[in-house]
């Protein structure tokens, strides 16, 4: 399987993470977020695997920029559907090798996940 980046074109951590994998010669497709949006199937998968905390980007300004009110008392709920109406408050990038997904910009992250043949 070919892995895909999901992010934003214009964010500079998805910039570095997109240029990491051209370096290492990995093809990879790219899902903008911001434009296409996230379907909550997806979501859901992820906020299973990883957790939405991990997931939510509260230091954005997306997040930051919302009224007080909807950043108050979050949970699994209040979260996912946060991050479905405002998918640039998703952490990002999001890389999904298949199997498993990772969540931000590690080099080290990146060249273990995509070693060998069989990707680690």
């Amino acid at each position: 399987m070919t892995p895909t980046m999901y992010g934003i074109r214009n964010c500079d951590t998805v910039r570095k993470a997109r240029a990491w994998l051209d370096d290492h010669g990995i093809a990879h497709g790219f899902h903008d977020y911001r434009r296409d949006g996230v379907d909550r199937t997806t979501l859901l998968r992820w906020v299973d695997e990883l957790g939405w905390e991990a997931l939510l980007n509260r230091a954005g300004t997306t997040f930051r920029r919302l009224p007080e009110a909807e950043r108050a008392e979050l949970d699994r709920e209040r979260a996912t559907a946060l991050m479905l109406a405002h998918p640039s408050a998703i952490r990002r990038p999001v890389l999904d090798l298949g199997e498993r997904r990772l969540v931000g910009f590690r080099p080290e992250l990146y060249a273990h996940a995509l070693a060998g043949p069989s990707r680690a």
